[in-house]
């Protein structure tokens, strides 16, 4: 148990932030699942749609820190690549 009133504080605070943070990989995980549907379902219009919108979010939960940027760039490319061996 924190014994000072700073340390009872960032306590409080790390439990809010850490459901916050979770909500947003949830949010990412949900992007990348959308995109894997669409490409699953052959459907190459709406699967391009659905990975501009993930890419919007995959960037903007790695700008905020919540995952590595480069675990950011590994999920586009891995989709990217999904997408173009859709076309093919």
């Amino acid at each position: 148990m924190a014994n000072t009133a700073q340390a009872r504080k960032r306590a409080r605070q790390a439990v809010k932030q850490n459901l916050h943070n979770s909500s947003q990989r949830s949010t990412l995980r949900t992007a990348i699942k959308a995109v894997r549907k669409a490409i699953e379902a052959g459907d190459k219009e709406k699967a391009t749609a659905v990975f501009q919108s993930s890419i919007s979010t995959i960037d903007c939960i790695a700008d905020k820190k919540i995952i590595h940027k480069n675990k950011a760039a590994r999920h586009k490319s891995r989709l990217s690549a999904a997408l173009k061996a859709l076309a093919a």
